[in-house]
């Protein structure tokens, strides 16, 4: 077994797991991608250290160095992560709503938060950070939203990596949160096969599910605009908090899969589109693992208690 300089170097590669018992169609083939294999838990290990790199090739990071991010979840505590590692100070914006897990693991990797206004969710954390950005000059912001690192590194690595493990892919399922992972992917097996199927997972407008967003709820992430996300896209599927909570216990009962909620969502939309095709064979992203969404009682409560709690506390 090889060694590694260091953890850094297991982000990516991450495994992929035939959840097939689960389709509703023996005709279709359901695989699960593991990010939540990657060293701080999270698809979103990939774009922080993306950008982290990038940023330091730019000349924008040096020893020392202070970043600011708005964040709710996993992309903050990847930041945290390397962060703490290459020696550059983070500051957090996060929504005073968040789970506690979510405060918990940034604590471990020294991240400071500054609260944001509960009720306005990510997009008050957003702004926030833009305004603090702009009266602090000499701090880095990375903006995950808008980081062309962001999808590029899921072009150079995710996509490549799903077209390795499953050569004969039909369709390619993700939730939509920044757009990263469902814009390079998309792109990337849309170069390779033409007659691929790209989806998007989203909930209805006004509603929560853990990670994902509604571009009907007014935010376009600039990701999506710059990458021509009404082009890679082939459709989406509506997810609503109960469906996704129950194909996260599916996961885990079923198939062993410890999730986040938003890989339930995303399990979900598979499932749909094998109830639809004759034939096919579906990769789905299960983004992060269940550790973070462990107060939620997504696993032992009643689904609509659940779901209705997650409206008023944030745990992506």
């Amino acid at each position: 077994m090889a060694i590694h300089e260091t953890i850094l170097d297991l982000i990516g590669n991450t495994p992929v797991v035939d959840v097939s018992k689960l389709s509703p169609n023996p005709a279709v083939k359901i695989y699960a991608k593991l990010e939540n294999q990657n060293p701080a838990g999270s698809v979103k290990d990939r774009i922080a250290k993306s950008m982290v790199l990038q940023a330091e090739k730019d000349g924008l990071l040096k020893p020392g160095s202070t970043l600011i991010e708005p964040s709710s979840g996993n992309t903050g505590i990847a930041l945290a992560m390397i962060a703490s590692m290459r020696n550059y100070q983070l500051k957090i914006v996060l929504p005073q709503n968040v789970s506690i897990e979510r405060k918990q693991l940034l604590e471990v990797w020294g991240a400071e938060i500054i609260p944001s206004p509960g009720e306005l969710g990510s997009n008050g954390a957003v702004k926030l950070a833009q305004e603090l950005a702009q009266q602090n000059p000499d701090w880095v912001f990375l903006y995950q939203y808008g980081n062309e690192s962001n999808p590029q590194v899921h072009y150079e690595t995710t996509g490549p990596e799903i077209l390795d493990d499953v050569p004969d892919i039909t369709h390619f399922v993700a939730g939509l949160g920044t757009s990263g992972t469902l814009m390079g992917v998309g792109t990337f097996l849309r170069e390779q096969k033409k007659e691929i199927q790209i989806l998007a997972v989203e909930p209805p407008s006004g509603e929560v599910v853990q990670g994902l967003r509604s571009l009907d709820d007014g935010f376009i992430p600039p990701v999506f605009e710059n990458w021509k996300g009404m082009e890679v896209l082939n459709g989406k599927r509506i997810v609503r908090p109960q469906e996704s909570i129950h194909y996260t216990r599916q996961l885990a009962s079923e198939c062993g899969i410890f999730s986040g909620i938003s890989s339930g969502a995303a399990l979900a939309g598979a499932i749909r589109v094998a109830e639809k095709v004759e034939a096919g064979v579906i990769v789905f992203i299960v983004c992060d693992g269940g550790w973070k969404y462990l107060s939620t009682g997504a696993w032992s409560g009643d689904v609509d208690d659940v779901a209705n709690s997650i409206e008023s506390i944030i745990y992506f």
